[in-house]
């Protein structure tokens, strides 16, 4: 799998990496219970895979603001059947949790990433996991919990506040003898985050370059979308969605988590096209 990550980071120097969403849960805020089917979610993967996923990112526990925290047995039991079902065939397979048990029973049945939203805090054992199996690592910024994030979300600086934070994240885990290229950095839009919280992060994504990792954004479907367009189906925010992620990707970001990959794709290829034409010009 190591060799496929690789492979994934050979392809990131010319073009973006797509991670897509599966959530295998009854209530996350997009797309709760449509996959909680087993079935259904290895088909919804087969789908995403067909249209240029490169990683396929599953999670057993909602975090959407105001989301219940559940038992880690609950979403290992939820997770684990779906990576042995799509481990043939799937390119890349991260796990979306915050508990180190339901890391290392992922990485054993076949994931190669963790994707963990509080950055390896959430569970203490979290980043000995890590540390072990030496996996590519998504550490997220996320002030407070699902629980409590957008109560009242309060930033000095919003950016340079979620820089220092990922700053001491990446040299915590070199602490753990983590390589620092296998950290992937997310400034978590969304997630503790005001309107305008969210606004500055993305017009700012660039200065998060210097922290030396890969960048990952996620702001498929979310609320600030919502928020600015007024639409209140999630699944009616693409647009936005698109539009988020072009502008991520004309400031340097190398990965994007999102629902709609085909669309995803074709976004991407289209600007990737025209930035070609323009360098060579």
């Amino acid at each position: 799998m190591m060799n496929k990550w690789q492979d994934l980071l050979h392809k990131m120097k010319d073009k973006p990496a797509i991670m897509a969403v599966l959530n295998v849960t009854p209530d996350s805020f997009s797309d709760g219970g449509k996959f909680i089917n087993k079935n259904k979610a290895v088909e919804r993967c087969h789908q995403m895979v067909t249209e240029g996923a490169d990683i396929i990112d599953i999670g057993g526990e909602s975090t959407r603001p105001g989301s219940q925290v559940i038992d880690y047995n609950e979403e290992i039991d939820r997770i684990i059947p779906v990576i042995e079902a799509i481990k043939s065939f799937a390119p890349l397979i991260s796990v979306d949790t915050r508990n180190s048990q339901t890391m290392r029973q992922a990485l054993t049945a076949g994931a190669t990433i963790v994707n963990d939203i509080s950055a390896l805090t959430y569970d203490s054992e979290a980043i000995k996991v890590v540390a072990e199996y030496q996996c590519p690592t998504v550490l997220m910024h996320m002030q407070g919990t699902p629980q409590t994030m957008q109560k009242n979300p309060q930033y000095q600086d919003v950016t340079k506040d979620v820089l220092h934070f990922l700053n001491q994240k990446i040299h915590e885990c070199e602490t753990y003898g983590i390589d620092k290229t296998l950290l992937i950095i997310d400034p978590g839009i969304g997630f503790g985050k005001t309107l305008n919280d969210n606004c500055l992060l993305l017009s700012n994504i660039r200065e998060f370059q210097a922290l030396g990792c890969l960048i990952l954004l996620g702001t498929s479907r979310k609320s600030f979308i919502g928020q600015i367009s007024g639409e209140e189906k999630a699944d009616r925010r693409l647009p936005g969605s698109i539009s988020s992620l072009i502008w991520g990707r004309s400031q340097g970001v190398q990965m994007f988590r999102v629902h709609d990959v085909q669309e995803t794709k074709q976004a991407l290829d289209v600007y990737e096209a025209i930035a070609s034409a323009s360098a060579s010009s």
